[in-house]
């Protein structure tokens, strides 16, 4: 079975380190569900890339094609790692809408890998007391090791601790994601929306 993993990844730069952090979790959690003879398809969600679309949902109520495919990507996917930069002592302003925007249920179940970055080690506890509370209200199935990684955590000595972390919480993820059915794909075209359906959604 070939699954799903959607990466979603909030940094604002380019490159980010949230960015990296991200593609460092998404291939520890590929390997591992290949261990367990389990093949991975990868799908990359850029907020940077959408922080537009993000601010005309919000004012308008209909997502951007751009971001309903990514809301989409992320619904419809068998696991979820989500990295966001930490900006005064919480996650970013796109991480949050992006999630403000996903349909009610939608990360009902789902195994979700949490990464964050930030150019302290100050900022570690983020992670626990702010994105951890989020995913859990939105009563997703978040994997144990949450990783984050401070700017001194690329390269160098500390690297190997970092790619240490990464590889226990790769391996989380894909124990949670194995073995498990597949997510019912919804058909967009299934059930049509009335109009004025479409005009009292808030």
């Amino acid at each position: 079975m070939t699954r799903r993993v959607a990466v979603l990844t909030a940094g604002l730069g380019r490159p980010s380190t949230s960015r990296l952090l991200a593609d460092r979790l998404a291939t520890a959690t590929v390997d591992s569900l290949r261990t367990r003879g389990e093949q991975a398809e990868v799908t990359v969600v850029e907020l940077r890339e959408l922080a537009h679309d993000l601010t005309d949902h919000l004012l308008t109520g209909f997502a951007p094609p751009a971001l309903a495919e990514a809301l989409a990507t992320v619904a419809d996917a068998d696991a979820v790692v989500a990295v966001t930069p930490i900006f005064s002592a919480s996650y970013s302003g796109p991480f949050k809408t992006f999630f403000d925007l996903l349909e009610d249920g939608a990360l009902e179940g789902k195994p979700v890998l949490l990464g964050a970055t930030a150019g302290t080690a100050r900022h570690s506890l983020a992670l626990e007391f702010a994105v951890r509370p989020l995913l859990a209200y939105l009563r997703a199935t978040v994997a144990p090791t949450a990783v984050f990684a401070a700017g001194e955590d690329f390269g160098g000595t500390a690297d190997g601790a970092l790619s240490e972390r990464v590889a226990r919480a790769g391996e989380e993820l894909a124990a949670l994601v194995a073995g498990r059915p597949a997510p019912a794909r919804a058909d967009a075209l299934a059930v049509p929306v009335d109009f004025e359906s479409l005009l009292n959604r808030t």
